[in-house]
């Protein structure tokens, strides 16, 4: 279905990188305040790292979080506006660049830790990327992924790896045409990151402490071998 593709996404964040911009640096999203954004920077800060590569790096919060305690960042994005908003508050060093171009080489990089936050919601794209990652790492260095637990954004739909329609339910009326995601279970994330040549060394599983639920899962993950 052309409405549930990896390019309807990439169009959706062209249309919605203002108003993300704005919920995000105005603090908006209550799963993100209370739990999420915490998360992250406790898994990355987990790893002790120099240097971090922040893959869909949107417009650059995570990146300001981890440079006012002394890492060097690296930011990619496929959104020029997103990385225009993140060099304009700065924190570390942004480039554009697709999921595609990075798996393609374009990127040059041999970071503590690549990390991504919320941010692979694709299928060819992500695999591809997945299996570059590596090349971008120090030895020892890690992959850290954050997104949503599958338990509980699976809804009432079935329980299986596939398309699923976007929403942007409970964000401002600014937002439109809501991203389309693809859907992946717990089993398949894992099965990405070990045919893609890691090893799962943590998963986390942040708790709203309003729903009691699993906010999101994190995975963190070291090249094996």
């Amino acid at each position: 279905m052309e409405s549930l593709s990896d390019a309807k996404i990439v169009e959706s964040w062209y249309k919605n990188a203002l108003p993300w911009t704005i919920a995000v640096r105005e603090e908006q999203i209550e799963s993100r305040n209370l739990v999420t954004n915490q998360a992250i920077v406790d898994a990355i800060l987990s790893r002790s790292p120099h240097s971090v590569l922040d893959i869909g790096c949107g417009e650059g919060w995570l990146a300001r979080e981890l440079a006012a305690k002394g890492i060097h960042v690296m930011g990619v994005d496929v959104i020029p506006t997103l990385i225009e908003k993140a060099q304009a508050a700065g924190g570390g060093d942004f480039s554009v660049a697709s999921y595609e171009e990075i798996a393609g080489g374009k990127l040059r990089a041999s970071v503590d830790v690549a990390v991504s936050n919320f941010a692979l919601f694709g299928k060819e794209p992500v695999e591809g990327l997945f299996r570059v990652v590596p090349s971008l790492l120090k030895p020892r260095g890690s992959f850290i992924v954050q997104t949503l637990h599958p338990v509980v954004a699976c809804g009432d739909s079935p329980y299986q790896e596939g398309w699923r329609q976007g929403s942007w339910a409970g964000f401002s009326s600014d937002f439109t045409d809501p991203a389309p995601w693809y859907f992946r279970t717990l089993e398949n994330w894992i099965k990405l990151f070990v045919v893609s040549g890691f090893r799962l060394i943590e998963m986390r599983e942040p708790i709203h402490p309003k729903t009691h639920k699993p906010a999101s899962v994190i995975f963190i993950a070291e090249v094996a071998g």
